[in-house]
C-alpha cells in the first residue's frame, strides 16, 4: 500500500485486469445463454406434407427460427473426392497443414505449430428429404457454410513428413524454427447424411427453403439430433456461467484485499493522530503547570518521559536532558535526543 492509503499500482493493475476477464467472460456467458434460449424457442417441424400447409398459414410464410431433420440429397451435380473412390458429398473441404517446431526462447523448449497454408470449399446446391422413400417433400439449404456445428466428415487424411539433410538441420537450429510435414485433409458432407437444420424456413415460389435466421439468432446445420444440440449448448452455458463466477469471486476476494488494506491504515493513521494529540495535551498541561506553580521539578523534567528527573549529562555534547532510565532504553548507538550527536560517555548528575 503506498503513502496515502492509495492502492499500489500493482493491486490496481491485478484489480483492473480480474474485473476485464470477468465482464469478457460475463459476455460470453450471456451470449451462449441467448444462444440456449432460442434453441429452447425454435419450432419444431417435420419433413412431410403438412409442412407446407403450416408456412401457407405462418405470417409472411416464414417461421423465423424452426428445427427440422432430414438426409441430405444434391440437386443436380455431386461431388466426388479426390482421394477415395465412389464417394460423393455436396460439400468438400480440402486444407494443408503445415507442422513444424518453434523454439521458445522464453521456456527454452521446442513446442508444436500448426499453420494452415491452404483451404478451399467447394458446395454444390442440395436439399433435406425425409428419411421414407416416395415422400414428394424437399427443403433446399441456403449458404450452408454460414452454419455452425457444420458436420464433415474426414474422408482422407495423410501426413508428409518433411525430408531434411545436414545443413538444413543446422539451418533450423539457426534459425528456430524446425519443420515436420505437411499433413492433407479431405472433408466432405456425403450425400445420405442426416442433418439437423435449425434456422428460418419460408415458402418462396413454392420452394422451402432453410436459410440463416434474422435478428442475430444462430444458424445450425447439426449431424447431432436436436436434443443432444440442446445439450452440447446448455454444457456450454453451464461452463462460461462456471468461469464468470470464479473470476468474479477472484475480483470481489482483490476488491475486498485493497479495501480491507485501506481500512487498516486508516485505523493507523487515526491511532497515531490519537497519541500525537494526547502528547501534544500532556506537554501543555506540563507547560500550564510550570507556569501556574514555577516548580522546579517540573523544569527540570526528563525531556523524553516527562516524569523523572534529569539525571546524567550526555558527553561530548555536554546537554543535560535525560534521565538514566530512559537513556539505557535508547536504542543502540544511542544518540543525544536534543542534538543527535553520538554519545561517547555519560557523566551522571547529582542534585543537592
Amino acid at each position: 500500500m503506498e503513502s496515502g492509503g492509495r492502492p499500489s499500482t500493482g493491486q490496481v493493475i491485478l484489480l483492473a485486469t480480474s474485473s476485464a476477464i470477468t465482464a469478457i467472460l460475463y459476455s460470453i456467458y450471456r451470449q451462449k445463454s441467448k444462444v440456449a434460449n432460442s434453441l429452447k424457442g425454435a419450432k419444431q417441424v417435420h419433413l412431410d406434407q403438412d409442412l407446407k400447409n403450416i408456412l401457407m398459414e405462418a405470417p409472411g410464410k416464414c417461421v423465423p427460427y424452426a428445427v427440422i431433420e432430414g438426409v441430405v440429397q444434391s440437386v443436380k451435380e455431386t461431388l466426388s473426392s479426390q482421394f477415395v473412390d465412389n464417394c460423393k458429398g455436396v460439400v468438400q473441404r480440402l486444407t494443408l497443414q503445415e507442422h513444424k517446431m518453434v523454439w521458445n526462447r522464453t521456456t527454452h523448449i521446442w513446442n508444436d505449430c500448426e499453420k494452415i497454408i491452404h483451404q478451399r470449399t467447394n458446395t454444390t446446391p442440395f436439399d433435406l428429404v425425409p428419411h421414407e422413400d416416395g415422400a414428394n417433400i424437399t427443403v433446399r439449404v441456403v449458404k450452408p457454410l454460414d452454419s455452425a456445428e457444420l458436420s464433415l466428415e474426414t474422408v482422407y487424411e495423410k501426413f508428409h513428413p518433411s525430408i531434411q539433410s545436414f545443413t538444413d538441420v543446422i539451418g533450423h537450429y539457426i534459425s528456430g524454427e524446425r519443420p515436420k510435414g505437411i499433413q492433407e485433409t479431405e472433408e466432405m458432407l456425403k450425400v445420405g447424411t442426416t442433418l439437423t437444420g435449425i434456422g428460418e424456413l419460408v415458402l418462396d415460389n413454392n420452394t422451402i427453403k432453410l436459410q440463416p435466421p434474422k435478428q442475430g439468432m444462430q444458424y445450425y446445420l447439426s449431424s447431432l439430433d436436436f436434443d443432444s444440440l440442446l445439450k452440447k449448448q446448455e454444457s456450454s452455458v453451464k461452463l462460461w456461467k462456471i468461469l464468470t463466477v470464479i473470476f468474479g469471486f477472484a475480483t470481489c476476494a482483490t476488491l475486498f484485499f485493497i479495501l480491507r488494506k485501506q481500512y487498516r491504515q486508516l485505523r493507523e493513521k487515526q491511532r497515531l493522530k490519537q497519541i500525537q494529540d494526547e502528547f501534544r495535551k500532556t506537554q501543555e498541561q506540563l507547560r500550564n503547570d510550570m507556569n501556574t506553580e514555577g516548580g522546579e521539578t517540573t523544569k527540570n523534567a526528563c525531556v523524553i518521559c516527562l516524569s523523572n528527573i534529569k539525571s546524567c549529562v550526555f558527553l561530548e555534547c555536554g546537554h543535560v536532558c535525560s534521565c538514566d532510565e530512559c537513556y539505557q532504553a535508547l536504542p543502540d548507538p544511542k544518540k543525544c535526543p536534543i542534538c543527535r550527536q553520538e554519545i561517547a560517555r555519560v557523566v551522571p548528575l547529582y542534585n543537592s
